[in-house]
């Protein structure tokens, strides 16, 4: 794809019904504990994100170098795949990938018997992984306000330790539906697990064979509720949701309803149909960190007060995301300022008739939440090709509902 793409849509009206892409985060964990299971399970619509794909590949890899390119889940995920399964790789990423903290993982598997070695700077990939020795700790503490996706690579493989594992997560639990996600996952599998207050407890016990089917995605249905909210009339459905899911990002139902979208779920998917949005709102994004860009952009957009907290975490994702954010939203004559530590607020200003253009900073987020834009005044995205990782058909689903992409 090229470097750029401007979009404008004509009339601002919006209908149709959108296939969103599969969650890669149901699919990732789908896939790596039927790894672990040692048996074929039947697993149907995997996602088509570059993310799944790549994941799907190198776990068939036999080669020793395994390269996670930009992919959190992947890199931290095989981390401790290959660490348990005894598995010689080195592991590394891109760039930013090889700039993202691993230590926390590293050292719990460290401590239950892995072998890792780091071959760049202490602390980050890329990572040296040798044998497992099998007699370390049963019982381990880990910071769980960094990221939860180091606590679902441990629970994964938590089965196949000797002795099981009690998992004590220190301070505050950011993203726990994520958590949750991979303790259901684990059970549909046959595992069961016993969370109670900050400890996670699994048992020895092995992993069955069996049949899933992946949700789509409720955060690539995010920008589908910010496109709503945005148009002068819209009639959406989204197909593949599910009202009671296991994903965190379900959570923009709710968001959505204060900021100008009613969501009616029906046998196919969801319907979405526009309201009043309110003027101010305060927002804790601890469970679902990958919708404050979406609300961000649309709150920008809308001319929408907003308090934030629980975004911590997007300081280590593709790109340092609140960064990017506050640098962003100056050219829509906003300002982003943390207020205290830990609080952000979002003071929107008036809104110039003019061109507006979005970096992406390499983060597929960062192009799909402001791309909604377009339905007031023509949008430019630097990098589109970006959407890959996530939700490679996004702009040709905007295209279905009356978008103009122009390639630069």
């Amino acid at each position: 794809m090229s470097q750029s793409l401007t979009l404008s849509h004509p009339t601002g009206v919006l209908n149709g019904s959108i296939k969103l892409p599969a969650s890669k985060s149901e699919a990732n964990r789908a896939l790596i504990i039927s790894a672990l299971s040692g048996q074929e399970s039947q697993l149907h619509n995997l996602s088509e994100a570059n993310d799944t794909q790549l994941l799907q590949r190198l776990l068939k890899s036999d080669a020793a170098t395994i390269d996670a390119e930009d992919a959190g889940t992947v890199m931290r995920f095989l981390t401790a795949y290959y660490a348990i399964t005894g598995q010689e790789k080195t592991l590394t990423g891109t760039e930013r990938m090889c700039q993202r903290p691993i230590k926390v993982l590293v050292e719990a598997l460290r401590e239950l018997g892995a072998s890792i070695a780091y071959l760049g700077e202490e602390g980050y990939p890329p990572l040296k992984i040798g044998k497992f020795t099998g007699n370390g700790k049963k019982q381990l503490k880990v910071r769980s306000d960094i990221s939860s996706q180091y606590i679902s690579a441990l629970l994964m493989i938590a089965p196949l330790l000797p002795e099981g594992l009690e998992l004590e997560l220190e301070g505050k639990i950011g993203s726990r539906p994520y958590i949750e996600m991979t303790l259901s996952l684990m059970k549909h599998f046959g595992v069961e697990a016993i969370f109670e207050g900050n400890t996670i407890t699994v048992a020895p016990q092995e992993y069955k064979a069996a049949e899933f089917t992946v949700e789509s995605d409720w955060s690539a249905a995010s920008y589908w509720y910010s496109l709503v909210a945005l148009a002068k009339e819209a009639d959406i459905t989204l197909l593949g949701l599910k009202e009671h899911s296991y994903q965190g990002d379900h959570a923009i139902a709710d968001i959505m309803y204060k900021l100008g979208v009613y969501t009616q779920f029906t046998e196919q998917g969801v319907k979405l149909m526009k309201k009043k949005h309110e003027r101010h709102i305060s927002l804790d994004f601890s469970d679902c960190p990958d919708l404050a860009q979406t609300i961000v952009a649309l709150c920008a957009a809308l001319g929408v007060h907003v308090d934030m907290t629980g975004l911590e975490s997007l300081r280590i994702k593709e790109t340092d995301r609140i960064q990017a954010l506050q640098i962003e939203v100056l050219g829509m004559n906003c300002s982003l300022e943390e207020i205290t530590p830990g609080v952000f607020t979002l003071e929107p200003g008036i809104l110039h008739k003019q061109k507006l253009s979005f970096r992406t900073y390499q983060d597929h987020r960062m192009a799909m939440a402001f791309a909604p834009l377009a339905l007031l005044e023509p949008v430019d995205i630097q990098e589109p090709s970006v959407v890959r990782k996530s939700y490679p058909r996004y702009w040709e689903d905007l295209q279905k509902v009356g978008f103009k992409v122009i390639m630069n």
